[in-house]
């Protein structure tokens, strides 16, 4: 058996509505099915999913507080008054920047951008600069990406004679900040009928608003921003990301151009994946190292020179961050094991002095994904007292509500339900971690810390084809809100199983069942190899895809989770290193070890600390064994039994073990143990010695030799003849007793054990590894394998 590491849940969906879809847009039935699953609740819904073109965008101007914004920006480019663009460090914040900047440049405006620095300001507006704007004649300010809590700093803009435009997606305070205008679609009242647009999707909806007609050749970075902000991809964001992509695969703006060949994606076609994991952390990286401004001007330069130059530094950048954030992260997983125990914290709340505040979100999803545990990592500036930071979160752990709970603490917060952003006085740390651990016992159950995964449709392998790949790519783009589909495949055995990648942390193989197979792969699932056997039936959790090779193309399984459902049974049987193999075991796994030899208890034991013992060791030996076995999930059959019985009792006594590691081999017994010799052998010895009755123990090796026997077993034989009173032994000699009465072989203890032990072994050691388990099966019919 090999668990597999999250819940598995199938969706369920209305089988009526999708045959409905499926004939009304002429769709095959699991294309059909998929989109019910996502929500779509009739053919017009689905084929304006999967059309997703400019006409689904809705009116701009439904979003409250546009009309009197567009005004107002209208009136300050008459008037040739100064604008200033205010964004964000991030992605979004740095895409809805640059797609603001191209289009005031088209409506011809005099205007700037400013983007705060992370570590010297930090998120959202500020009173000094907006001071500084303001002493620079700018009479305008317009936010992108941000605003929507700065109800302080606007107050003060209100105050130096500024006029502000909030542009911003995030949840939306109690009290809203009293500026000219507050665009949100997620504003108490706002009647626009989609609320969860990226912040650069709501600087499209101003631009809509103010060109007449959707800015189209902006749609490549408005895909940028919604992409890498994580926001669902569905109604307008579809849209956006949809077009988005087919722009940016024919972009004629040449940073993006720079950019998508420092990534080396200069001939690939463009997928959501590769804005989220190549082209968006790049455009991150300079404002959590440094500052936004290489990302800003990479996207807004005219000049190709300018252009390469930002995209190197934003890749040296990013090598650079993503050393820092294994650097961290390791701190962290260390901090998590020596101070915040899981058992004792539901809720992780880690603070280091040094730690970069510029990744420490991306730290905090990494520990989210090791320990799933909703997740605050906070780097500390001792000068200043205060520790800034990010927060992820779990299914079930609403953690901007989290947050609002604790907000005595907290000074400046903000975010989302899976993400959250803040700053705090160090003293705060630890009544923060305690307010969140108890709303976490009140609000999650233990079921909630296992991952879920909800699985879109179970699949036969005969039904995987190229086809059936190529119809799910309709559903593209994948993200948030529209998860690449996952399949189920049962009853799967994995053939050419092997590890790749430079370091061999990755999987490979193919999948087979009656006859077929689908190529598989597995990134960091390499240690699979190890823990299943070759018979091993798989459950896989995948996602299904076309993988194009010099030019053929067939379907490919990537692997997302997969298990074991049955008790495993590995053939380790002989390995001439078994200690240090168990060892290796024994630190990977809790389990028990069942020798049923003294001597070989001796021989594992005189190694081991008396810490190492207890509970890990049972001895089937000299009758001593009470017939307990410890319910371990990981059983190791460390040496060969003596007995049949003794055999059947314990693996009658394995319902709770997952996994059972035969490590028995020629090293257990001597050789004499492992045949034992036929009625012609004995008959052989009985003639020698009635020809010479008495043998002295010194010429043993010479009889042995003269018999074609080994030594061992000749004493093995003798001792028989001793119990059968046959012959009569001392310190020097064997005497044959020629008046003892006969007797068969079969009525010596001796010579009966010695041929069970040797027929046992003989049937546990030379058997095939598919015998192996028929010989389990057959000898405890009630166990299930």
């Amino acid at each position: 058996m090999l668990k597999a590491k999250t819940r598995w849940q199938l969706a369920a969906f209305d089988e009526k509505l999708a045959d409905e879809i499926a004939r009304e847009c002429g769709l095959s039935p699991l294309i059909a099915k998929l989109l019910v699953i996502r929500g779509i609740d009739s053919p017009q819904r689905a084929r304006a999913f999967l059309e997703a073109g400019p006409e689904l965008f809705h009116d701009p101007f439904l979003l409250d507080g546009m009309e009197e914004s567009v005004h107002r920006i209208r009136r300050a480019i008459e008037r040739n008054e100064p604008i200033c663009i205010y964004g964000d460090y991030d992605a979004d914040g740095v895409s809805s920047t640059s797609l603001m900047v191209h289009v005031m440049r088209q409506l011809g405006a005099v205007f700037d951008c400013y983007i705060p620095n992370r570590f010297t300001e930090g998120y959202g507006l500020h009173k000094d600069a907006l001071a500084h704007l303001q002493e620079s004649g700018y009479k305008l300010i317009v936010t992108v990406d941000t605003g929507i809590s700065a109800v302080e700093q606007v107050a003060f803009a209100n105050q130096l004679g500024l006029d502000v435009i909030v542009t911003d997606h995030h949840e939306p305070p109690a009290v809203l900040p009293e500026a000219f205008a507050v665009i949100n679609p997620k504003k108490p009242g706002c009647p626009y009928p989609f609320d969860m647009l990226a912040g650069v999707g709501v600087a499209f909806k101003l631009a809509h608003a103010l060109l007449g007609e959707p800015p189209l050749y902006l749609a490549d970075l408005a895909a940028l921003g919604t992409i890498a902000d994580l926001v669902p991809l569905v109604d307008e964001n579809r849209v956006l990301a949809r077009l988005g992509l087919q722009r940016l695969n024919q972009t004629r703006n040449i940073g993006l151009q720079a950019l998508i060949r420092v990534c080396g994606l200069a001939d690939s076609e463009l997928t959501a994946g590769h804005v989220g994991f190549a082209l968006g952390p790049r455009l991150n990286a300079g404002g959590r190292l440094e500052t936004a401004e290489a990302a800003v001007k990479l996207l807004t330069t005219q000049d190709p020179e300018e252009a390469d130059q930002c995209a190197r530094i934003l890749d040296n950048l990013n090598r650079e961050r993503q050393e820092l954030v294994q650097a961290i992260t390791d701190e962290a997983v260390q901090m998590v094991r020596e101070q915040f125990p899981l058992d004792e914290n539901r809720v992780l709340v880690l603070a280091k002095e040094g730690w970069n505040v510029g990744v420490v979100g991306i730290v905090a999803s990494r520990l989210v994904e090791m320990f799933y545990r909703p997740t605050i990592v906070l780097g500390i500036d001792r000068e200043k007292g205060t520790a800034k930071g990010s927060a992820r979160s779990i299914a079930g752990f609403d953690m901007y509500e989290a947050l609002t709970a604790c907000r005595e603490w907290l000074p400046h917060y903000g975010g989302h339900t899976m993400a959250a952003g803040m700053t705090l006085p160090i003293e705060n740390l630890e009544p923060l971690r305690d307010r969140l651990n108890r709303l976490a016992a009140e609000w999650l159950t233990e079921e909630d810390f296992v991952p879920l995964t909800k699985v879109d449709v179970a699949l036969d392998l005969a039904e995987i084809s190229l086809d059936t790949a190529e119809q799910l790519e309709q559903l593209a783009p994948f993200g948030m809100g529209n998860p690449t589909p996952l399949v189920l495949v049962r009853d799967v055995e994995a053939a050419g199983m092997r590890t790749i990648g430079r370091d061999d942390s990755h999987l490979k193989c193919s999948l087979c069942k009656e006859g077929g197979s689908v190529d598989a792969i597995g990134f960091n699932w390499a240690h699979v190899v190890s823990e299943v056997t070759p018979k091993a039936r798989f459950e896989v959790l995948a996602e299904l895809s076309v993988n194009e090779w010099n030019g053929h193309r067939k379907p490919q399984l990537t692997i997302r989770d997969l298990a074991v459902p049955h008790r495993q049974v590995f053939d380790w049987r002989g390995c001439r290193d078994k200690q240090e193999r168990w060892r290796q075991l024994a630190a990977r796994h809790e389990m028990l070890t069942v020798l049923f030899r003294r001597e070989s208890y001796e021989a594992l034991a005189a190694g081991l600390s008396a810490a190492e013992q207890p509970g890990r060791l049972l001895v089937v030996a000299d009758d001593a064994w009470d017939g307990h076995v410890p319910a371990l999930p990981t059983v190791v059959l460390y040496d060969l039994p003596k007995r049949r019985s003794d055999l059947n009792r314990v693996l009658a006594r394995l319902e709770q073990a997952e996994r059972i590691y035969c490590l028995f081999g020629d090293p257990d017994l001597g050789a004499e143990r492992l045949s034992c010799p036929g009625r012609e052998q004995f008959k052989a010895l009985y003639q020698f010695l009635l020809q010479v009755p008495c043998v002295q123990r010194i010429h043993l090796d010479a009889l042995a030799r003269r018999l074609k026997l080994k030594r061992d077993v000749l004493d093995g034989m003798l001792a028989v003849f001793a119990e059968l009173e046959f012959v009569r032994s001392d310190a020097e000699s064997f005497r044959l007793q020629p008046e003892a009465p006969k007797r068969p072989l079969e009525s010596s203890r001796y010579y009966a054990e010695w041929k069970e032990e040797a027929e046992l072994a003989t049937e546990l050691l030379l058997s095939s590894y598919d015998a192996l388990i028929h010989h389990f099966q057959q000898q405890v019919e009630t166990v299930t394998w």
